[in-house]
């Protein structure tokens, strides 16, 4: 038997990770500053990290949502007054897009309507209903085509207004910041908005936190920037630095009913081992602190005194969640960064290298980078 082949691969095979470095298997040193698509929220192989899961496999690893886990409610403790929703309740599941379908499903009983609307190159996910919210017609097989979702672009609030304004839609969907798309950022002046007309078309608002969450923008959440609560904020990424593990925070105008909502795996032992270990770090090293501080050093390296870096058309990105737009003279840095100066990162099409480091990089690692990118660019 052979592997299913749908992805692309480097020939390159990590088999060993300590913070931002990784080592291949013929022990060549990488620094990471892609995190596995912005899932190594806290290093690789973080020691504390690395006890607990140890520790909590010796105990138990898992066992079903049919009996009382403490781990459970420890994380839904821990989690209400980081995330500034102390307020709201928490489901556990397994990853972003199951994240998603469960908010998608949880709007759509509250409000008894079954439409979502969601905005241009929107990724959500590749179930079901997130892959339909996704525009990408690539990914898209004709089961998962449906005239259940609308699109509009980011930042049109008219036509947003014109949609929700037919008492249609469940909910809105929106990035924090979109990601797969090539960064980009609602407005301050759009989310809120978005808010208000939820608000007036009794329409809930849900924020995809999947990948701008967890502290990388800076704030717990990126639409935290903007002065907006939302209903549903959906969670997975960052939330175990590689363990599957995935979530939604519910304002409390929810009504919940048992079985409306379930999962087999999902708010395991590990799993919510690695989400309080997650938050440990986060919480003791001031890691959302550092986001925001090593993000505002990349911001002023590559737009400097002189202006924008000369091989980018745009800067785009909040704390460390930043896209580099290239100048078409210079697509294919990105492999090069990789295979001449050993830097993992990521990309959004040919034009656009995203930027998705752990919280735990250092300003040295930071300037150690920025000094690779002028010695290929100059």
């Amino acid at each position: 038997m052979d592997l299913f082949k749908v992805y692309k691969l480097w020939d390159i095979e990590p088999v060993k990770g300590l913070d931002t470095t990784l080592w291949d298997k013929d022990g060549v040193e990488y620094t990471d500053l892609y995190g596995g698509h912005a899932v190594i929220s806290i290093g690789h192989c973080h020691p504390h990290y690395v006890k607990m899961l140890s520790d909590q496999l010796g105990k138990l690893g898992f066992y079903s949502n049919a009996v009382q886990n403490g781990l459970q409610k420890e994380l839904a403790r821990r989690l209400g007054p980081v995330s500034g929703y102390p307020d709201y309740s928490l489901f556990l599941c397994n990853s972003g897009a199951e994240a998603n379908e469960n908010a998608f499903k949880l709007a759509s009983f509250q409000t008894g309507r079954s439409k979502i609307l969601a905005m241009g190159k929107a990724f959500h996910g590749r179930t079901s209903g997130a892959v339909a919210a996704t525009e990408n017609p690539k990914i898209q097989a004709p089961f998962n085509r449906t005239d259940k979702v609308v699109f509009t672009a980011l930042n049109d609030l008219e036509a947003v207004g014109r949609e929700l304004e037919t008492r249609e839609y469940a909910a809105v969907i929106i990035e924090g910041i979109q990601g797969v798309a090539g960064i980009y950022e609602p407005t301050t002046a759009f989310l809120q908005g978005v808010r208000s007309l939820c608000d007036r078309t009794g329409t809930k608002l849900i924020l995809d936190e999947i990948q701008s969450g967890y502290g990388r923008s800076g704030k717990f959440f990126a639409h935290q920037h903007h002065g907006i609560k939302a209903d549903i904020i959906s969670m997975a990424k960052g939330m175990g630095n590689g363990f599957p593990i995935g979530g939604i925070l519910i304002s409390p105008d929810f009504d919940a009913v048992y079985g409306m909502l379930g999962t087999t795996f999902g708010g395991n032992h590990l799993a919510c081992t690695a989400a309080l270990a997650v938050l440990d770090v986060l919480e003791n090293e001031k890691l959302v602190e550092n986001a925001a501080r090593v993000g505002e050093y990349f911001r002023n390296a590559f737009n400097g005194p002189d202006g924008l870096d000369p091989a980018l058309k745009e800067y785009r990105g909040t704390g460390l969640m930043i896209g580099l737009e290239l100048k078409d003279e210079y697509i294919g840095l990105r492999d090069r960064l990789l295979f001449e100066k050993k830097f993992f990162t990521g990309a959004a099409g040919a034009g656009v290298i995203r930027l998705l480091p752990s919280l735990t990089i250092s300003m040295e690692t930071a300037e150690n980078f920025v000094k690779a990118w002028k010695e290929l660019t100059r």
